[in-house]
């Protein structure tokens, strides 16, 4: 294998055990999905689209 593979196979486990993590945590992760968007995965499987008013902090 390349770096470029191995850096690709280390960024998948790493997702994978933030989803392990959330699962046990009864929480969501956060990612950019590939067209962009920054999206919220909770461990029931759900999805939902974060908008700016998301990152607004007061």
């Amino acid at each position: 294998m390349n770096r470029t593979q191995d850096l690709g196979k280390l960024i998948k486990l790493t997702g994978d055990r933030a989803k392990l993590d959330a699962k046990a945590n009864d929480t969501y992760i956060v990612y950019k999905t590939r067209e962009g968007t920054i999206v919220k995965e909770f461990s029931n499987g759900d999805i939902v689209r974060m908008n700016d008013q998301d990152f607004q902090h007061e």
